[in-house]
């Protein structure tokens, strides 16, 4: 039974940061699979904010760039988003993905880690930013 467990969520400040983790298990680790992660807010869809795939490419959504960073510790099986100069539209439910059906680099890896029957997902941590 795959596992993703996410923290790191909490409440701060315009211009603060945040640092989630994303600790999988109960899995053969693979570098096939894509993996990233994704937020949403009280009424609106899911929103894909970063991923890293198969072939190590990653992929930011326009309005993180130059602010979060998504990186991985292979050895420790945990996924990390650095979230710099957050802003109040930042808030929301963060969750971290990964894919089920490892098959290489994915065209629109933003797109993917948000269809829930193509992929594992956490609970959720809450990120929460106030003006």
């Amino acid at each position: 039974q795959v596992q993703l467990v996410e923290s790191g969520g909490g409440s701060v400040q315009a211009g603060g940061s945040l640092r989630l983790s994303c600790k999988v298990s109960g899995y053969a680790y693979s570098n096939l699979n894509c993996v990233g992660w994704f937020r949403q807010a009280p009424g609106k869809e899911r929103e894909g904010v970063a991923a890293i795939d198969s072939d190590g490419s990653i992929t930011y959504t326009a309005s993180v760039k130059g602010r979060f960073s998504v990186s991985r510790d292979a050895a420790k099986r945990t996924l990390f988003l650095q979230m710099n100069d957050l802003k109040p539209e930042d808030t929301g439910m963060y969750y971290c993905a990964r894919d089920r059906y490892p098959t290489g680099p994915i065209s629109d890896p933003l797109a993917h880690i948000v269809i829930e029957s193509l992929n594992y997902w956490g609970q959720g941590t809450q990120v929460t930013v106030s003006s």
